[in-house]
């Protein structure tokens, strides 16, 4: 990825100029059968962008309750939007249909307009949890019949393909917009690309530049994103594996209360007889990172540079803790 990167043919973005970037927005947008892309810096941006191009303030969004774009974002719909935002509970954190359908707002003047709804695979409160292609269209269903724009948050979406071993083109049909992570199990250092159509995606690039996401010679970024679709996407099956493994061992040990289903890459668990800051001093003095995830929970995740051996020692050091 290095040796692409150092490689690259750049040109400045800003003014339309790097074909490394054009290449990746390009390549991205093929893969989900959409007409454009945008490169940005984050997810959080693409996700915001998204938001601001689709709705109008005094707007509202629904989402999932603990949705990245709601819970860690920094209040971003509200800041850069101004829209209110409706939360919904779900099955860890997917959305039902019936659901979406009881909370858009009836054409009253009292109500602001629903004018988003949000979702989110995998969904990282929800421990990796996966939406299927299915499930995706029936939400689309409601969404379609009332002319409400659909925006995926899609920071894990390789996790979710390689796993139901669906199509990403399906998206294109379903999404009006869709957030691609490259600097999460694919590996980047930097970057994530905003789809959609290309009146969509000529309006982004303009909110790109007011909230000062438009960078020069950002090829040098854009390659290790090609590189990164490229190589890394069907070894997230090995992440998947690795994260089973860890899950079914924490499930043995006696100071831990309950494990999440592992779908994907994220292990989610709940302790029993220690802290959260307990926990994680003594992982930290093993030179294992893991974060805080609520009062009672830790959250793990499987990656790029986890190998078997590093899970074989991780395995050890967690079996040998003792509280």
């Amino acid at each position: 990825m290095l040796q692409a990167m150092m490689a690259a043919e750049v040109g400045d973005d800003v003014w339309g100029e790097d074909p490394t970037v054009k290449a990746l927005e390009e390549a991205t947008a093929k893969r989900f059968g959409m007409e454009a892309g945008l490169f940005c810096p984050s997810g959080t941006m693409t996700n915001q962008i998204a938001i601001k191009v689709l709705t109008q303030p005094g707007h509202e969004v629904i989402c999932a309750a603990n949705a990245h774009i709601y819970v860690y974002e920094g209040g971003g719909i509200a800041f850069n939007s101004g829209c209110s935002v409706r939360l919904l509970p779900g099955d860890r954190g997917r959305l039902d249909p019936a659901a979406v359908v009881a909370n858009i707002n009836p054409d009253d003047i009292h109500f602001p307009v629903t004018s988003l709804v949000a979702l989110e695979n995998t969904m990282n409160k929800g421990g990796g949890s996966i939406y299927t292609l299915d499930q995706i269209a029936a939400i689309y269903k409601v969404c379609s019949e009332r002319q409400i724009p659909l925006h995926l948050d899609g920071a894990r979406v390789f996790n979710a393909l390689v796993e139901t071993g669906e199509d990403s083109r399906e998206y294109g049909r379903y999404f009006t917009t869709i957030s691609v992570c490259l600097s999460k199990g694919l590996g980047a250092p930097v970057g994530s690309v905003l789809l959609g159509s290309r009146e969509h995606i000529k309006k982004a690039l303009r909110i790109r530049k007011a909230m000062g996401g438009g960078m020069r010679q950002a090829g040098y970024l854009a390659a290790a994103g090609l590189y990164a679709l490229e190589h890394h996407v069907e070894r997230l099956r090995e992440d998947h594996v690795r994260a089973r493994r860890l899950g079914e061992t924490l499930a043995q040990l006696p100071w831990v209360a309950q494990v999440a289903p592992v779908d994907t890459n994220i292990v989610l668990f709940d302790l029993q007889g220690c802290s959260v800051p307990q926990v994680l001093e003594k992982l930290l003095q093993e030179g294992v990172k893991a974060a805080a995830f609520g009062p009672a929970s830790i959250r793990m995740v499987t990656h790029l540079e986890f190998t078997d051996e590093k899970l074989e020692r991780l395995l050890k050091i967690l079996e040998q803790l003792r509280f």
